[in-house]
């Protein structure tokens, strides 16, 4: 079983998502994880359109306008949040419980706004959606782009995990 995984849904109507195409982001999860040494976890993906991301942008983050990707780390608690605590009973036979793996967070993309990016950088729409799901899953384990270097240092890693899958521009 693979422990480091992705559960996807679909609430766009734009462009069909292939299971093609999830195999595909499953690989560059994987990638990702190798280069950033993280082993299991699970990332709960969310295609949505304009509409909802930016809904969902104004409600969390106060932005009245859409967004290409939001990430939402299980590990980051606001200040009024309850600290979620996971459990597994050590004493059990194996059932499908033990075989959960903790969730990272969640991702969700604008499948129409990386449409319209994808047109505008000149490059395929795998190759836009496949860097809004690496973006997404650095953003869940910890880095960020509040400056220069730091955001220097989240493209270039975000480039050698989309260019190990074939997702060059």
């Amino acid at each position: 079983m693979d422990r480091l995984r992705i559960e996807w849904m679909n609430e766009q109507e734009i462009k069909e998502i292939t299971p093609e195409f999830i195999g595909l982001l499953e690989n560059l999860l994987k990638y990702a994880g190798e280069q950033e040494e993280i082993e299991e976890g699970e990332i709960s993906l969310t295609f949505v359109d304009d509409k909802r991301i930016h809904e969902l942008n104004k409600e969390y983050r106060g932005y009245d306008k859409p967004t290409d990707v939001l990430s939402f780390a299980i590990q980051e608690m606001g200040e009024d949040e309850l600290e979620i605590v996971y459990e597994i009973d050590e004493a059990s036979d194996g059932d499908d419980f033990n075989n959960e793996v903790e969730p990272l967070g969640d991702i969700i993309i604008s499948v129409e706004t990386a449409i319209a990016q994808a047109e505008e950088y000149g490059h395929s729409i795998e190759r836009e959606l496949g860097f809004l799901f690496v973006h997404g899953f650095l953003h869940l384990i910890g880095y960020d782009h509040q400056d220069e270097a730091a955001e220097q240092e989240m493209f270039a890693k975000q480039e050698q995990i989309l260019s190990k899958a074939g997702l060059t521009r």
